[in-house]
């Protein structure tokens, strides 16, 4: 098993930046979700723990062990990748066993590991097919397959579902959770998909612009973001945020007005989840006219502009109401988040 640490870590192109002072410790067993937008230095921080990328500054430790000069084939380090990779000349027993053969694994032990790696992953009846025969939830299964034979210390996990329809998406996300369970090896997955993210990570690390911007378990991060850009990225809908005046405890903005927080006189960014509010018939912190709504089947999303902001609020899945329909919204304001205006970090209460 393996423990993973990144020290001052750190990856630049001449004068471009990908990862800037990565600092983290990914302890034996964790499954860690790196999390951001493209660019976001979140798959060059994965290289460099695979060997694909030499870092500019800093060390990389594995159990204790700098392996910043290790080849990635000395790693002991298993990839999944968006692509699949799969070779299309060998059907999947073949594929599934390249690695055994590839490392020079006794060869006597090799059926026992694939038939254990593809029951692993439902692939049984698949064996004799090439890669073109199978659907694309299949071939990444494959993939899986592939990486759980090597029996590895860590794997790593690059977007593998980006290239899934929905259903498949949903499907293969639990087929990986239960995995994860089932082999108990430091995994550590690169997505763009905060969904991912929230349901299979022990810690996410969200990064923007080759900076981590906040790290935690998913609730920690859903139910206090450590900026706006944290609270914009993680929930779906994102969190509402509003910019506006705090005066006396009460907020103002267009057609808002929330009382009772504990905020200094000034500028800030009110920030609050769509469960967090609900539409009343008269007396809420909002007063605006619908902009749309969406039938959501257990619930209605509701949504209001106020300034520039879309804002939008989870009614129950009975309310009807029309596009320029005048409604109010009632915000709980110890529901409430409070950014820096300028800076976007949280206030502290």
């Amino acid at each position: 098993m393996a423990e993973i640490q990144l020290k001052n870590v750190s990856k630049r192109w001449g004068g471009f930046v990908g990862v800037d002072d990565f600092n983290l410790t990914i302890a034996d067993r964790e499954f860690l979700v790196l999390l951001g937008p493209s660019g976001c230095g979140k798959t060059t921080t994965m290289r460099m723990v695979a060997g694909l990328e030499d870092p500019s500054d800093g060390e990389i430790l594995v159990d204790g062990k700098v392996i910043n000069d290790l080849e990635p084939k000395d790693r002991d380090v298993a990839m999944v990748f968006q692509s699949y990779a799969l070779y299309p000349n060998m059907n999947v027993y073949e594929n599934i066993r390249f690695p055994l053969k590839v490392r020079g694994v006794d060869s006597s032990t090799h059926d026992a590991k694939v038939r254990r790696a593809s029951g692993m992953v439902e692939l049984d009846e698949f064996l004799h097919r090439k890669p073109a025969e199978l659907s694309g939830g299949q071939r990444q299964r494959v993939a899986l397959a592939r990486a759980i034979v090597r029996e590895p210390n860590v794997f790593l996990m690059d977007e593998p579902l980006s290239n899934l329809d929905a259903k498949l998406r949903v499907s293969t996300r639990a087929q990986i959770k239960n995995l994860s369970h089932e082999l108990a090896v430091t995994t550590i997955y690169v997505t763009h998909d905060q969904i991912e993210a929230m349901t299979l990570a022990d810690r996410v690390v969200i990064m923007k612009n080759g900076i981590v911007q906040q790290v935690g378990s998913p609730t920690d991060i859903y139910d206090t973001p450590a900026n706006t850009f944290v609270a914009s990225f993680i929930g779906n809908p994102a969190m509402n945020l509003i910019d506006g005046n705090v005066e006396g405890g009460v907020f103002r903005a267009q057609n808002t007005e929330v009382r009772g927080l504990n905020a200094k006189d000034g500028l800030i960014t009110l920030g609050f989840r769509a469960e967090d509010a609900n539409v009343v018939e008269t007396g809420g912190e909002i007063n605006a006219q619908i902009y749309t709504q969406e039938l959501l089947g257990d619930s209605t999303m509701v949504s209001v502009r106020i300034g520039g902001a879309l804002v939008s609020v989870k009614a129950d899945k009975s309310y009807r109401g029309e596009i320029d329909d005048q409604v109010s919204l009632h915000i709980h304001s110890d529901h409430c988040h409070l950014f820096d205006a300028q800076t976007g970090a949280r206030l502290k209460s």
